[in-house]
């Protein structure tokens, strides 16, 4: 089965490279291409692809809103940024609206594409200068919620918390814990809806913040 993902960025000369790269590789197939993020936005609803790569900078819409408008419609859907902001106020709102990942276009071929590969298995991924930088937005200026959210948990939910704190996607999680991939993206939905967050990201800074027990030996 191969990936499908729609290309949203309002720069064709880009966007022909990204695509002539993708479609070389056997498990990708590019299904569908907006240049702005109205369009976009309706071919994703349309196409419900396995991944979006979506710029911030657009016309008609910009990649925050067309973000927003994506999640809204499909809370599942698998959307990556690709742009050249290097702006931390840019990387931690399209996190807390819910985005996969971060990367910025002078990232190598080969990174593009392990990270296309990651994102659709459940991983969170960023390009490397821009890891520091959301770490330090989200974890210096929080204060440790309440633990009474933490206390809604199930103790399965707990157990992956931990593993999503360690940074593992579900198809990992669900080899450890010998549970189809299915339920634990269900169990990862629910822990995000108890604690009032709008990412894996998010959780992983939680159960850091509370210390939640993460895997060993895994």
């Amino acid at each position: 089965m191969s990936i499908k993902i729609v290309l949203i960025d309002d720069h064709t000369l880009f966007r022909s490279g990204i695509k002539a790269l993708l479609s070389r590789q056997s498990d990708f197939e590019v299904v569908g291409e907006a240049a702005d993020g109205f369009s976009g936005v309706k071919l994703v609803e349309q196409l419900r692809p396995d991944i979006v790569l979506l710029d911030l900078d657009m016309p008609a819409m910009n990649g925050r809103e067309a973000l927003a408008q994506i999640l809204s419609t499909n809370p599942g859907q698998t959307v990556v940024m690709l742009t050249v902001s290097e702006d931390g106020d840019d990387l931690t709102e399209c996190m807390r609206i819910g985005a996969r990942g971060f990367l910025l276009k002078n990232i190598n071929a080969d990174f593009l594409l392990d990270s296309i590969r990651k994102a659709v298995d459940g991983d969170n991924v960023f390009s490397p200068e821009m890891t520091t930088r959301l770490v330090q937005s989200l974890i210096a200026p929080a204060a440790p919620r309440n633990d009474q959210a933490l206390a809604t948990l199930t103790p399965r939910e707990l157990e992956i918390l931990g593993y999503l704190a360690a940074g593992h996607s579900n198809k990992v999680i669900a080899r450890h814990l010998e549970l189809a991939e299915s339920t634990v993206k269900v169990h990862v939905q629910n822990i995000l809806r108890k604690l009032n967050l709008g990412s894996r990201v998010q959780a992983a800074v939680y159960a850091v913040q509370h210390k939640v027990p993460q895997p060993e030996g895994v």
